[in-house]
């Protein structure tokens, strides 16, 4: 297993946005060290909506156990390779008010900086932009202070936190060593609760799981790992320094192990595979064993709980088994299909009557939904669709954008719509059904827009029994097929 020493610190690459410094717009950010929270109760209700909506529209399936029960604050902790959606799958699923640490230029952006603020998000200035002579350390430090003492404060009053301790986005298979800034929060938080008298708050794990993580609709796993308990390490100089708004740093030494011990137990919950194409191999083996078991996985969270199952037998072995598993695993990845495309015998599935009728079904569902979901969801799906391919963000803020597409669909684009369509059919009369009308269309575009979604759902299955089909008739199919023999072999034979 890896630990914090060994793994990679790499400071990310900053992107035109994170070098825009604005810093009338960062002191503006609210704030306070009381414990109160300082989101709008509204717009944090709206945002919570947005989220649910946000999440039904880039995921087909999403999947998360079952909340642990807290007495205080919670701070979650997971690992980042998917930007914003990261915290929003996080922070749909809680029963506290959120607030979050992010990065400094998420909260002074257009649109998306108006939503932080008033969620209550706190900035953070990295020691990349410090590096880089974006900002100087000393003002860094005094917004980080400022943004970590008033997470510390809400967390002491009960509320939750959602913080990325690597500090950045990544599209590797392994943590990368963390941040001090959670663990000082939290040491933190420890404190101001135990001077005012209020449960410790805990730090939660959280392993953040996709299908594949910048494609939309595919599926989502959030699991809770184990949690961690946090200590009161302050004196009462200190703790009633907290309490009365002035930051006091915890000592190194708590720190470091609060932030070794987070590491340890945050580390399982990702791949932790030296590469993608292993862990797409210890996939494969992991369903190949469920199917020979008789117990297939239909869902993701079964397939995750498997995977770490072969990772734990075959993590740093090199054999004839894990290199077939690779290769037969690269034939699936170059044809864009999934460990699931092998049935139960181990073989490629083939393809069913039932999958070209729902794919018919699914065409004809997206043709008529379309003529009403298309114009009202057009403009937003087209400059998501744009940004996400041109963003010098990275992979891992592509399904951002059509997180935000789908956000912003309702409160901000399908109005226009509505609008135009209240202009064309208003006689100059006001009557009951010029207020009943625009409730009526709204619902009428959210309707066909989740039909059109499901059509589409139904259209990619067909599609993917196409690909299945094409491949099994193909000679890399040919020699996927005789490595899942040989593959299945060598698994009887470990038996």
């Amino acid at each position: 297993m890896s630990d914090q020493a060994e793994a990679p610190e790499i400071l990310p690459e900053l992107s035109k946005s994170a070098t825009r410094l604005k810093r009338e717009k960062l002191e503006r950010v609210p704030w306070d060290h009381s414990g109160k929270h300082p989101g709008n109760r509204f717009f944090t209700w709206l945002l919570d909506l947005m989220f649910e909506y946000g999440n039904r529209f880039i995921f087909r399936r999403s999947e998360n156990d079952q909340l642990p029960a807290t007495k205080g604050g919670v701070i979650y902790v997971s690992t980042h390779i998917n930007g914003l959606v990261d915290p929003m799958v996080i922070t749909r699923v809680q029963d506290k008010r959120v607030i979050s640490l992010g990065r400094h230029d998420l909260m002074t952006r257009p649109i998306i900086g108006w939503w932080a603020r008033k969620f209550g998000s706190q900035p953070v200035l990295r020691k990349a932009e410090i590096e880089a002579g974006i900002v100087d350390a000393e003002y860094a430090k005094k917004i980080n202070q400022r943004g970590m003492l008033t997470v510390s404060s809400c967390l002491a009053a009960g509320h939750s936190a959602v913080v990325m301790p690597e500090g950045k986005s990544h599209q590797d298979s392994q943590l990368h060593a963390l941040r001090t800034g959670s663990p000082r929060s939290a040491l933190a938080a420890a404190g101001i609760a135990f001077q005012r008298d209020q449960p410790l708050p805990v730090i939660q794990t959280v392993g953040l799981h996709w299908r594949t993580h910048y494609l939309v609709r595919t599926d989502c796993y959030v699991e809770f790992g184990p949690t961690i308990e946090v200590p009161q390490t302050y004196d009462v100089s200190s703790r009633e320094s907290l309490s009365s708004g002035i930051w006091v740093e915890p000592s190194h030494e708590a720190t470091i192990s609060l932030r070794d011990e987070m590491f340890e137990k945050l580390s399982p919950l990702t791949p932790e595979a030296p590469d993608w194409e292993t862990y797409r191999a210890w996939k494969l083996i992991a369903n190949m064993q469920s199917n020979k078991a008789g117990k297939s996985i239909n869902k993701l969270s079964e397939e995750i709980h498997e995977t770490r199952k072969v990772r734990e037998r075959f993590s740093g072995v090199d054999n004839s088994l894990i290199d077939s598993a690779k290769t037969a695993a690269k034939i699936l990845n170059n044809n864009n299909l999934y460990a699931n495309a092998i049935g139960p015998h181990n073989r490629l599935k083939t393809s069913s009557a039932s999958e070209f009728t729902l794919g018919f079904l699914g065409l004809m569902m997206m043709i008529f939904s379309g003529l009403i979901a298309i114009p009202a969801n057009l403009i937003q799906t087209t400059l998501a669709w744009i940004l996400a391919n041109n963003s010098d963000e990275g992979l891992d803020s592509r399904t951002t954008y059509f997180m935000l597409a789908g956000l912003f669909s309702p409160i901000l684009f399908w109005w226009f719509p509505i609008l135009i369509t209240i202009i064309l059919t208003s006689d100059g009369i006001i009557t009951m059904d010029d207020f009943l009308l625009p409730i009526l269309l709204f619902l009428l575009i959210h309707i066909c827009s989740m039909i059109f979604i499901y059509g589409y759902d139904f259209w990619t299955d067909f599609m993917t029994s196409l690909r299945r089909r094409k491949l099994t008739n193909s000679s890399a199919g040919k020699e996927l097929n005789n490595l899942l023999e040989s593959i299945d072999l060598q698994l009887v034979a470990l038996k």
